[in-house]
């Protein structure tokens, strides 16, 4: 019995017709083009002659343009003194704070820097913040950091202790490179947080300090003591 040989399946034959569509789409496509060039300009030449015989137009454009600028910038700048009003009004309660999550306590602090001055003032509080929550320059040009400590219970929470401060101290001028290195709470400090914090040139604002500045317009440095000189001279220093 002799095996069967193979047939051959037969080679597919090129396509010559989709080179030849290839070649008139490219066609009609440099075709399109050049129509589109050719309107495009006719257009143009048409407008300039439109504006040739009506000069008035490009002015009165120019007139409301300016106009329209003039508008948005004035009720930016009454949009912006009325911000910088408000903010320099703002006064916050003791049961308000009280009342805060602690995110929202640090943006209430950042508030009040800005309020004192310290256009700068950023809440970076959160995962990896190296023990910083807020950061300031103030209008003497040191640079504030500070960590906020929020207790629900005021006076009744847990008390501030050390180990936070040590935490703000490692990081509050090597890392931050603070000038003035805060820890804020609406609580209270422990005894040995408030003289480890006296020994390292911390300041503490406890609850008593927070009311105060929280209350009124007076900036948080004229209610410390021993705050770092200004770093540039000035009219009040």
């Amino acid at each position: 019995m002799t095996a069967r040989r193979p047939v051959p399946r037969p080679r597919p034959r090129p396509r010559r017709g989709s080179a030849r569509s290839r070649k008139r789409k490219q066609a009609y496509t440099g075709g399109e083009i050049l129509v589109g060039v050719v309107v495009i300009g006719w257009l143009f030449s048409q407008l300039m002659h439109w504006l040739a015989a009506h000069p008035w137009v490009p002015l009165l454009v120019l007139v409301l343009a300016g106009a329209g600028a003039f508008v948005w910038l004035r009720s930016r700048a009454q949009t912006e003194a009325l911000r910088h009003t408000q903010v320099r009004a703002l006064r916050y309660p003791m049961a308000a704070l009280d009342g805060l999550q602690h995110q929202q306590f640090e943006h209430a602090i950042r508030d009040l820097m800005l309020r004192d001055g310290c256009a700068d003032a950023v809440q970076v509080g959160g995962a990896g913040d190296n023990g910083a929550d807020v950061k300031a320059t103030d209008p003497f040009g040191r640079r504030w950091v500070i960590q906020c400590k929020h207790r629900r219970a005021g006076l009744a929470g847990a008390a501030v202790g050390t180990p936070d401060l040590h935490v703000l101290n490692g990081t509050g001028r090597p890392v931050h490179k603070g000038d003035v290195v805060v820890l804020v709470t609406n609580g209270r400090f422990t005894q040995p947080a408030t003289e480890f914090a006296r020994s390292q040139r911390l300041h503490l604002v406890d609850r008593h300090t927070l009311a105060t500045w929280a209350a009124g317009p007076r900036p948080l440095w004229e209610l410390l003591r021993a705050v770092p000189p200004p770093r540039r001279p000035t009219s009040l220093s």
